[in-house]
């Protein structure tokens, strides 16, 4: 098997396993999270799931980039 095809599996295993665990987890109501409403209308900033996410594909990034050398 070349680097591509293990890249391949692995991301197609990570997007699975992520969508396995979304369905328990409920994101982007944490702690952290700014929610402002004011009338009708509501503003929603997801500070802390943004820098959960960024940590997350960070280290799956670091994860395909070592398996590719």
């Amino acid at each position: 098997m070349n680097g591509m095809s293990k890249m391949l599996m692995f991301i197609g295993g990570a997007i699975f396993l992520i969508g396995f665990l979304i369905q328990f987890v409920k994101i982007g109501k944490l702690p952290g999270d700014i929610v402002i409403k004011k009338g009708n209308t509501t503003f929603f900033f997801p500070i802390m799931t943004s820098i959960i996410i960024s940590v997350l594909l960070t280290f799956v990034l670091y994860i395909v980039g070592r398996l590719g050398k």
